[in-house]
């Protein structure tokens, strides 16, 4: 990895409620998730599957006990989806606001978020009081970006069940404009770029019975 560059830090599945997003991943995947929490920022809460040392996966959904937001919540909750679906990809970076002065525009703002301890900085699109991180370049399949802030990480706390992505495929009609971006952000020979009419997104997960697809 070059300077500057970005590492894959989690990926994001939206669900209409926690409990079918859990029961979705667990079904595809064959091992239980682990206790998440709550955004009180965002009015959603989650749960949380490692993907191997410094990544994971995450289910989210919008969180019934909480107070709903001033603004929109992110990954698109405030219209949840019928079914649970992948729906984002997070980059890990050093210094948030550098990476996205060198991102495209569309990435959006840093906004200050936690969960119980842990504290991070997150880019947020410029219009998030209308659809944080419901949007962004590339119809979404540009990473949002991330800086942990401190040591902790959520990986570092999950069960290692033997999860490992193996491949992170996007599909875009620009596929060549979404490829040139990733270049100067990320190198990781598992995500892959191609065309197709509509965007997409999937993700292969090695697993104790084999790779799955989400």
């Amino acid at each position: 990895m070059g300077p500057g560059m970005a590492r894959l830090d989690h990926l994001a599945i939206r669900a209409p409620t926690l409990e079918a997003g859990v029961a979705f991943v667990e079904a595809a995947l064959g091992v239980p998730l682990a206790a998440g929490g709550a955004h009180p920022a965002m009015g959603t809460h989650n749960r949380l599957l490692s993907l191997g040392p410094g990544e994971y996966l995450e289910v989210i959904a919008v969180d019934p006990a909480a107070r709903r937001p001033a603004r929109r919540r992110w990954f698109g909750l405030d219209r949840p989806p019928g079914r649970p679906e992948l729906c984002a990809w997070v980059v890990g970076v050093a210094d948030l606001s550098a990476a996205l002065s060198r991102a495209p525009a569309g990435c959006g703002a840093p906004m200050a978020l936690s969960r119980g301890d842990l504290r991070w900085r997150m880019a947020v699109p410029e219009s998030a009081l209308d659809s944080a991180l419901e949007q962004g370049p590339w119809d979404g399949l540009f990473p949002a970006l991330i800086e942990w802030e401190g040591v902790l990480h959520p990986a570092a706390r999950l069960p290692d069940h033997g999860l490992r992505l193996t491949a992170l495929q996007l599909v875009h009609p620009d596929a060549a404009g979404l490829r040139a971006a990733l270049a100067g952000v990320i190198d990781d020979v598992r995500v892959s770029v191609a065309a197709g009419s509509a965007p997409g997104i999937r993700a292969c997960v090695q697993t104790p019975t084999g790779e799955r697809w989400l």
